[in-house]
């Protein structure tokens, strides 16, 4: 590391490229035009069994508490408050809050802003311009919201931030459970920051990203082992459908991708109360937009 100008520069690490290069892939799955199909097979399931189980007709939608935890750039969150709900995403990854924060407060126009994912792509590439291939965002205008939605962003350890219990009125998760060295605390972390009769909603894989960490403990049981934690700490399954197809910030015009038949399923914490989910009579959260921004929370608490 040498010292200029006042500033010290130095290489990026290779670990710090790679979350880079993840970021910009981001931008299309949650973003843009292009990510319109990942999103339909991964996000509209959980929107579709939140506006199933919490319908405008039985409920206040903004009186429904909803967490995304592990929420990357916060299209999922975003499309929650967008339908009436007070929703907050979560997001660890200091990469994806830099991203998140600028798309989410910054980007006031559809498709103002120009990025190139795939230009560290070398290999695989059918044609000359797949390569360089633009892809332009946001594809929506993320400060276009319903008058009363409330929506927020914090950041922080979601087992550290999360503590607080009988909080939540339903919990949903995509592609995050197999982000934890211990999937088991995650499912601990969930049920008890649920309300009596708060639901669960998961799609995702369990590729358990820290299994071939060096220096780092991880467990990873399958998913029927899962379903018996799950079962264990008192969940009651309600919908299960296995090998569901996704895919996660494919590039489309690569001669190599990757499929996942990930997991969907819906559970809900059992009622303490004879007259249904606590869900439906939930506390409207305080003052969790801002006059302009979403707000980027500290995590802490």
């Amino acid at each position: 590391m040498e010292e200029k100008g006042g500033f010290h520069q130095s290489v990026p690490s290779m670990n710090d490229q790679d979350k880079v290069q993840v970021t910009l892939k981001q931008f299309v799955r949650d973003w843009s035009e292009e990510g319109a199909g990942e999103r339909q097979t991964c996000y509209q399931p959980i929107i579709d069994e939140i506006l199933s189980h919490f319908p405008a007709h039985t409920c206040a939608p903004h009186d429904v508490k909803v967490l995304v935890p592990g929420a990357g750039l916060g299209r999922l969150a975003f499309e929650i408050a967008r339908r009436g709900y007070t929703c907050q995403g979560n997001e660890f990854s200091l990469f994806m809050l830099f991203a998140s924060n600028f798309v989410l407060n910054k980007c006031r126009d559809i498709n103002m802003y120009t990025v190139y994912p795939w230009v560290h792509q070398y290999v695989n590439n059918m044609r000359l311009g797949d390569q360089t291939k633009a892809v332009k965002f946001p594809d929506i205008n993320p400060s276009v919201l319903p008058p009363n939605a409330q929506f927020s962003m914090t950041a922080g350890d979601f087992l550290e931030v999360y503590v607080e219990e009988n909080e939540w009125d339903c919990v949903s998760t995509c592609f995050f459970i197999d982000c934890a060295s211990n999937v088991v605390a995650f499912i601990e972390a969930i049920y008890k920051i649920l309300k009596p009769g708060g639901l669960w909603i998961n799609l995702g894989p369990l590729l358990y990203h820290f299994s071939d960490a060096p220096n780092e403990k991880s467990i990873e049981p399958t998913y029927e082992e899962v379903r018996e934690v799950i079962d264990g700490f008192g969940f009651k399954m309600e919908k299960e459908e296995t090998r569901v197809k996704t895919t996660y910030a494919q590039n489309p015009n690569s001669m190599l991708k990757c499929e996942y038949e990930s997991i969907f399923f819906v559970c809900r914490k059992p009622s303490e109360e004879s007259n249904g989910p606590a869900a439906f009579t939930g506390n409207t959260a305080s003052a969790l937009q801002g006059e302009d921004d979403i707000l980027m929370q500290n995590g802490s608490r």
